[in-house]
């Protein structure tokens, strides 16, 4: 089963969990996918414009296959960012692009561009490219205080035309809070609305830092923090690297 990894905000920790998330089934003998329809904030790097988020990807484990659809150099809302570069982002692009890495992986990421509700052109947001590729979403959720308010906004748009919501994850959690709010919210996140929390994710901070060892504790902390057959419903036994 393919997935949209969507964000209840912008900077939640989506392209970690992409990323560890992949890595884990490649290491598992999948061949796994990440495809990212439009890349804000696109950097250059040896004359060439590329998306930040796939480069992390890559950092991960190069072996997954990736493939980005759009890159814009202003790190704004897309339907603004292609409008900045004298450019429109075709539905119908998206739709191919997905569809040609369906058919050389197992499985297939796509990682989103914020939230929902973000526009990727006048009439068409986040939300609906989802619909267009018919994909559950996995969503991430930052741990601090005003996550219920996001996540739960974010779960009614997403039930609103119809999506599957897998579960959610709560990234880059402080383990060792105290604070009341954040130790409270995943289960009240739960509760609300019915859908499961996927995995609680602690601090990545290390994790991007290009540690020589990232790719190896990321996979680490992955497995032993997300649920990863529950998001792809594998009948297997529980992962043992």
């Amino acid at each position: 089963m393919n997935i949209f990894i969507a964000g209840t905000d912008t900077g939640v920790g989506k392209t970690v969990v992409t990323a560890g998330i992949a890595a884990v089934m490649q290491s598992l003998g999948y061949a796994m996918g990440v495809y990212k329809p439009v890349q804000s904030g696109a950097i250059y790097k040896d004359g060439e414009l590329i998306a930040p988020d796939i480069e992390f990807v890559k950092s991960i484990d190069s072996n997954i296959k990736t493939k980005v659809s759009y890159n814009f150099k202003p790190a704004v809302a897309p339907s603004l960012a292609a409008l900045l570069e004298n450019s429109k982002i075709y539905k119908n692009r998206l739709k191919i692009d997905y569809e040609s890495m369906k058919e050389c992986c197992d499985f297939v990421i796509v990682e989103g561009a914020g939230g929902l509700l973000v526009p990727l052109s006048d009439d068409f947001m986040v939300r609906d490219l989802i619909k267009l590729l018919e994909l559950p979403v996995l969503l991430v959720a930052r741990p601090d205080l005003g996550t219920i308010n996001h996540t739960l906004l974010t779960i009614e748009a997403a039930k609103a035309i119809g999506l599957e919501i897998l579960g959610v994850i709560i990234s880059n959690y402080p383990v060792e809070t105290d604070d009341i709010a954040i130790k409270t919210a995943p289960d009240i996140i739960s509760e609300l609305t019915g859908v499961k929390i996927i995995g609680i994710l602690p601090s990545v901070k290390e994790i991007k830092e290009n540690k020589p060892n990232q790719a190896e504790a990321l996979i680490d902390m992955v497995i032993n923090n997300i649920d990863v057959q529950e998001i792809f419903r594998l009948k297997i036994p529980k992962l043992a690297l």
